[in-house]
């Protein structure tokens, strides 16, 4: 296929990398530990671990889970936030040839019954805080047999590790009562490990080395199956794509995003590994002053984030001390995830004197598939272009090839595409198409030059009689109005149309009516687009991820026309719950 991208690709980028220069992740682990060994490697709330100091811990744990009997490929979960603990446990899991099942901590215990239950999870490590979630999930999880239990300061150093763990848990209260017989302390599990000794397992590259779940291309959540040579294919990709822009050895990165996400997994802790880079890992970043001192105390290079994390920040009492005191620092802002609004983007370059260099992936690409170049002088509102030993072919319903400049779904194929959805043939079957192509149900267009758009997801495409009603599209024009905090689109049933456009705003003017907001709305969209219905809130509901979760949002506007019986005409002036 012909492949425009190529020859816009930046100085000192290749057109294709070796996606195995490791048998797997665990060797990848091993060298960069060998190769950076006396320098720091994560930091988070103070307290450090460097390369060798790393090293020696997952060692302990993996010599602790081979311990367990565990056959190779036995699935692990990891529920923790961002912590010295996460790295130690993950690779711990893959050294041992075992298989790690990432896991948001803020899921309910039936959440949580039916990840473990589908990835049919042997064992997990989870901290403290949420060990009382875990209680109510395990009658549901009769395959789990291991619990490793770990609080906040395990790893710190004495005395701090005593005082960190007793603030937490016995003045903040952050602890709820649980109970969990039989659960092993990390810091036994390690020194267990320590006295059994750690053995290599052969590990491929074809191995399974994530269960990443999903919301996937086709709906509920389901487990991208990401192999090890899945993994180290990105890593090889993303930093060949950084053509020497940083330095070994010399960066900081600031992980504030979460690390269970395959973003942040990605893109900052397996990258920066690669690249000597010091992790300073953030466990909370919605506490918004706490990191902004963090930021301000940290002299870091490189920042990966989403849309609302970066309009947080600009919008933080005191981010200009930040802007002061990281003057000539910042080398690269990173944003994936979610489209990144210009406005924010650039606020962001104003201050800190660097783009947003924007990219594109999703769970079952490892992630990342097309990314900016990072000598971008500015946001360019675009997904970027193809990265190294990537395919992007934009196609039509019949999954036949669009010219440049149409519309359609955007497809993939490479050595990061993950094989197929654990346990699920009918989707996996779903979303590959002839060639090896993945559908990726995003909806977008390349131009000649190769540069990737994005038009939408295509589930949250609105059909009103027949014309296709793109929400990013309506969202990006009313965010332009005058009094607009933030908005979320969706369409809800309608008898005449099929459906409507419906339109959720937050205000940051609070005199700002509905009325405004469709006058704004008629001078920049055509009539289909517009919306039917306008109604105003708080906030919008969202993932940990910062994404608008439009199923909610849709399912509280069907119920509130369904409640006040109005049609979508006649619903607009109405609160939703």
């Amino acid at each position: 296929m012909d492949k425009p991208w190529i020859k816009h690709y930046p100085p000192g980028v290749p057109a294709e990398i070796d996606p195995h220069p490791f048998p797997s992740l665990g060797d990848f682990f091993d060298d960069c530990c060998e190769r950076f060994g006396a320098r720091q490697a994560f930091v988070n709330l103070g307290s450090g671990l460097s390369y060798d100091e790393a090293n020696r811990l997952v060692q302990r744990f993996a010599g602790y889970l081979q311990g367990l009997g565990l056959p190779k490929g036995a699935r692990v979960a990891v529920m923790m936030p961002n912590s010295l603990q996460y790295p130690i446990a993950v690779f711990g899991v893959l050294r041992a040839g075992l298989t790690v099942v990432n896991v948001n901590p803020m899921y309910t215990a039936s959440e949580l019954a039916v990840q473990l239950g589908n990835a049919q999870a042997s064992a997990i490590v989870v901290f403290e805080n949420f060990a009382h979630t875990l209680q109510q999930a395990l009658p549901m999880l009769p395959a789990l047999k291991h619990v490793i239990v770990t609080q906040i300061g395990d790893l710190f150093p004495q005395p701090r590790r005593w005082v960190t763990n007793f603030v937490v848990r016995d003045v903040k209260g952050m602890v709820p009562a649980w109970s969990i017989p039989g659960a092993t302390p990390l810091r036994d599990a390690l020194a267990i490990g320590h006295q059994r000794g750690f053995t290599s397992v052969p590990v491929s590259p074809g191995d399974l080395a994530f269960i990443q779940y999903t919301g996937g291309t086709t709906g509920r959540p389901k487990g991208a199956a990401l192999t090890h040579g899945n993994l180290m294919a990105n890593v090889e990709q993303t930093t060949a794509w950084l053509a020497g822009a940083l330095k070994l050895g010399e960066e900081t990165v600031i992980t504030a995003l979460p690390l269970y996400h395959v973003f942040a997994l990605t893109a900052n802790l397996m990258m920066f590994l690669k690249l000597g880079g010091t992790n300073v890992l953030v466990s909370d970043p919605r506490d918004i002053p706490h990191f902004v001192e963090l930021l301000h105390k940290t002299r870091f290079t490189v920042i990966t984030g989403v849309n609302t994390l970066f309009n947080a920040l600009l919008n933080a009492p005191h981010f200009d001390a930040v802007v002061k005191s990281n003057a000539g620092a910042l080398k690269l802002s990173v944003a994936g995830g979610m489209a990144v609004q210009r406005p924010v983007a650039e606020r962001w370059q104003q201050a800190m004197g660097v783009p947003i260099v924007e990219g594109y992936g999703l769970s079952e690409t490892s992630p990342i598939v097309c990314a900016n170049p990072v000598n971008a002088p500015a946001f360019t509102g675009k997904l970027g272009l193809p990265i190294p030993s990537t395919e992007v072919a934009i196609m039509d319903e019949y999954s036949r090839p669009l010219p440049l400049g149409e519309t359609g779904e955007i497809c993939v194929r490479g050595p990061q595409v993950m094989r197929g959805y654990w346990g699920a043939p009918d989707e996996t079957a779903k979303v590959f198409i002839d060639g090896g192509w993945l559908r990726t149900g995003d909806i977008g267009r390349m131009d000649d030059q190769g540069y990737v758009q994005f038009v939408d997801r295509a589930k949250d495409l609105v059909v009103v009689s027949g014309f296709k009603a793109y929400p990013a599209e309506i969202e990006e024009v009313v965010r332009t109005c005058p009094g607009v905090a933030d908005c979320g689109v969706v369409g809800v049933p309608d008898a005449a149309a099929g459906e409507a456009v419906a339109l959720v705003v937050v205000r940051s003017d609070p005199g700002l009516t509905e009325e405004t907001v469709r006058e704004h709305c008629r001078q920049h969209l055509t009539r289909y687009k517009q919306p039917s219905i306008v109604v105003f809130r708080d906030e919008l509901p969202r993932t940990s991820f910062g994404k608008v979760l439009r199923r909610q949002l849709r399912d509280d506007l069907v119920r509130l026309t369904h409640e006040v019986g109005l049609g979508a005409s006649a619903a607009s002036t109405a609160q939703p719950h």
